[in-house]
Order: C-alpha cells, then structure tokens, then sequence
C-alpha cells in the first residue's frame, strides 16, 4: 500500500469508516485516481470524484454522517479550498445582477424532475415530521404549522418571499382564505405555479426581493430562500421585509442554518448546485434584525430534514427510468444523489439545522403564544 493511499485509510479509520470494507457505511474506490485527488481537492474533489464514478458507498448519508461526526473536513485542508472563502470576502455574491443565478442554475432544471421528486404540493424545503408517517403529510403538516404560527385570519394579506412553485401560497388561500403575493427568481416555478394557483388569490411574481414595491402585507414569510440571500445583504432583506410589513404583522423566517459563521458553503455545493449559497448564523440572523424586530419564538426542527431528504431520493429512484427518458443522464443522477444524501448527513450529526423564527415589529402585547 502506498502512503497516499494509506494516509487516506488511516484519516477514514478516524471516523470508524473502512477503506474498501464491506458495510453499506464504507467507502468503496473504483479508481486509485482518488486517492491523491481527495488529498488534493478535499470537499470539492470528494464530490467530483463520486460524480465520476471513482468512489462509491451504499449509504452516503451514513458515511457523510460519521465522518462529519468524527470532524474528518479539519483533517483535509487543500490550499484550492480558500479560493471561495476570499471571493467572498472580497465580493458580493448575491446582487441583483446575479439573483437570478440561481433560479436558472438550480430551480430551472425542469419541473418534470422536481413533480417527480417532491411531495404532491411541489414543497421544497423540509417537512414537519411530529406526527406525520410520509412526506406528504410531513410536509402538509408543515404549511399548517407556518400558517398557525403566523395567526393567520381570513382576509389577511400576505407576501412569500421566495414562493417556489406556489405550494404555500395555494394551501394558505384554500385554507386560511388569505391574499397571497408570491415572488421568485425561477421562470419554471412561476410558470408551473401559476397555473397550479389559477382561480386563488394569488399572484405570483418573477421578481427579487429587493424590487417589491408593494406595502402594508399584515403577514411575511420566507421559506428557504434566506440561503441564497448572503451576509452583506441580510440587512436589506430585513429591511425590505419592514417596509413591507404592516406595523402590527408578523413575520415568518424559515431557513436553513449553520452552528458556526463560514463565508462561503463548501465548494462543492456552490459549484454544482447552489452558487452564491451561504448558510446563516444565529449571530448573523440577531444582527440582521436588531433594532428592526422583535423575536418572539425560535423553534429548531432540523433533525426532520434528514427524512425529508432521504424521501427526495426514494421518489428519484423510483421515477428514475422516467426522469432518465427526460434527459437526465447518470452523471446527473450521481451528483443529485450525493447531494441529498450528504444533506441527509449533515443534518443527522447536527451540523446544519433547520429554523423557523417568528418575529413582530414592536413585540406583542400579552406575549407570543408559540405553536409545536
């Protein structure tokens, strides 16, 4: 065994994770090509190794879970890896030129893959597991959950900032008989969503959020688009939010969130499937709002991503045959099941969790009465 390969061996066995071994945890080298790329490339070459079929392993999620668990991304540290940490330090990723970015990197990959991946309402963010047994429910479970914790009356006027494909929108008019504004960055979502919202009260915008315009929302909320929206400008979004909120509304924000501040996702999610994504702070997110909100409840449900996650990717598997008839080919399989399976990781070690914070503009007389 040479030493590249058992360096390698020796920084897996740190994470109780076998080189070669036969356990659905273990990771399994097709191309001794990966060796000295992993050492080389750390995060990014993990992932672009794995696309290229160099690497495999039953249970990615379980081996991105032991490994982040045993800290093993402090042990591989290749000097390629600071290039997006001083981008942005320097940059602001998430202007308005570049908002749109994302939409068509990553949303616009077409609505035939997400009808097949999601749950029946196209929900993209994770579900609510409590007392759900599928990712429908979990994820009905979860819209009626962000409805109540928004005290939601009949009449009300609400803006999605972020709207998707118009699944939230559709519920809180069917159900709570709201007005809803929704705006996204993705010319699929709007096209599908607005056909899946024809005959509600619902408008849904090709827009950033930075352009609404309109005043006097007695509700906002956002869910999961705080991730694409970047430090240097949460700010803004917080004040845009204010300007939109009618003095006596409420606000809901739902994002993903990380347990230490990092400039930059690693390089491999920003180069395949979320450029420009940065993961928020609770520091961040306080700094963001003080002086601006007022929190009245903060509630950390990210253990029900991994669920959610490993659900996506059983709905893949099972319309594979179909989504691969589309187009999609197998490299793009490999990458999109390395990235909800690596997710599903994360979350299970506790290193990205999932937040769901209410605010007020001037706090609530009589306190805030908090929805599990």
């Amino acid at each position: 065994m040479n030493k590249v390969k058992r360096t390698v061996r020796d920084i897996l066995k740190l994470a109780e994770i076998e080189l070669n071994g036969d356990r659905p945890c273990d990771l399994i080298v097709k191309d001794d090509r990966f060796y000295s790329a992993i050492l080389s490339g750390g995060a990014l070459a993990l992932g672009e190794t794995y696309m290229d079929g160099w690497w495999d392993c039953e249970c990615i999620d379980q081996l991105v879970y032991m490994a982040l668990r045993a800290d093993l991304e402090h042990r591989i540290k290749p000097l390629k890896v600071l290039l997006p940490v001083m981008i942005s330090k320097l940059a602001n990723r998430q202007t308005r030129a570049r908002a749109f970015r994302i939409g068509e990197h990553h949303y616009d990959l077409g609505n035939e893959l997400y009808k097949r991946m999601l749950d029946k309402r196209m929900i993209y963010t994770c579900g609510y597991w409590k007392r759900a047994a599928d990712l429908n429910q979990a994820q009905e479970d979860k819209l009626d959950l962000v409805c109540k914790k928004m005290q939601l009356q009949p009449g009300m006027k609400l803006l999605d900032i972020g709207c998707g494909w118009g699944g939230f929108a559709k519920f809180a008019a069917e159900k709570y008989r709201v007005e809803v504004v929704g705006v996204t960055v993705s010319g699929e979502q709007i096209e599908l969503g607005s056909k899946m919202c024809e005959g509600l009260p619902v408008d849904l915008r090709l827009q950033d959020y930075r352009d609404v315009q309109t005043c006097g929302f007695d509700r906002v909320v956002s869910l999961g688009m705080f991730e694409h929206v970047g430090v240097k400008n949460y700010r803004t979004f917080m004040q845009v939010v204010d300007r939109c909120l009618h003095k006596d509304g409420l606000f809901l924000l739902h994002t993903i969130g990380a347990n230490t501040t990092k400039e930059s996702i690693d390089p491999w999610t920003d180069k395949y499937i979320f450029p420009g994504g940065m993961l928020p702070t609770q520091r961040q997110i306080t700094h963001a709002t003080e002086g601006v909100f007022v929190m009245e409840d903060w509630h950390n449900f990210g253990v029900d991503y991994d669920p959610t996650l490993t659900a996506w990717m059983e709905n893949v598997d099972r319309h594979w045959p179909e989504l691969a008839g589309l187009g999609y080919d197998q490299r793009f399989y490999r990458m999109w099941r390395y990235f909800l399976l690596s997710s599903a990781g994360s979350f299970r070690a506790r290193r990205s969790q999932l937040w769901q914070v209410v605010y007020s503009k001037k706090g609530i007389g009589g306190g805030y009465q908090a929805v599990r």
